[in-house]
């Protein structure tokens, strides 16, 4: 499977916009029909475009830059009449993540959220809510990056920082 950065010569992130209802009448979709233009983002990929792959691929990407983890979407593919078990839905997230469709956040030890948002940014946790936000428009990296193993490189960095509610 090979990390897909480009679909039909534009970013895929900007694909994926061009996929999206809200967007299709600001920009014209690529081919004119968003399942076909998903099952090419999936076979750009090397991914066959499967039905579990397509109906998940559009309940994540048709809804704009969010995140969900593998239970969140489960449910909206059960209430979408998509029947997919929750260990595909496990597998199908982390095909999209290693595509380069998705970004993996850990939050809370085993808990995963997956934002469909890929590019550099960093997140708030709200505490109780298991909810995460973007944090827009913050370039503030650490003042002095540790030197990674011999062979390595830093490939990211990932900032979660937890919220709760002031106490009154």
């Amino acid at each position: 499977m090979k990390l897909l950065r480009t679909v039909a010569g534009l970013p895929w992130t900007r694909y994926i916009q061009a996929m999206d209802v809200r967007h299709s009448r600001s920009q014209p979709l690529r081919n004119g029909c968003p399942v076909h233009d998903l099952k090419e983002m999936l076979r750009t990929a090397g991914l066959r475009p499967t039905r579990q792959r397509v109906a998940l691929g559009w309940l994540l990407f048709g809804k704009g830059n969010r995140h969900v983890t593998a239970e969140i979407l489960h449910e909206e593919a059960t209430r979408a009449r998509v029947p997919v078990s929750l260990a595909t839905v496990y597998n199908t997230l982390h095909q999209f993540t290693e595509a380069g469709f998705l970004r993996e956040v850990a939050v809370e030890g085993a808990r995963a959220y997956f934002d469909t948002n890929t590019g550099n940014h960093y997140h708030f946790y709200v505490e109780g809510e298991g909810r995460l936000i973007d944090v827009e428009n913050w370039d503030v990296l650490p003042a002095q990056l540790p030197t990674p193993p011999e062979g390595m490189e830093i490939v990211g960095i990932d900032v979660v920082m937890r919220l709760r509610p002031k106490a009154s």
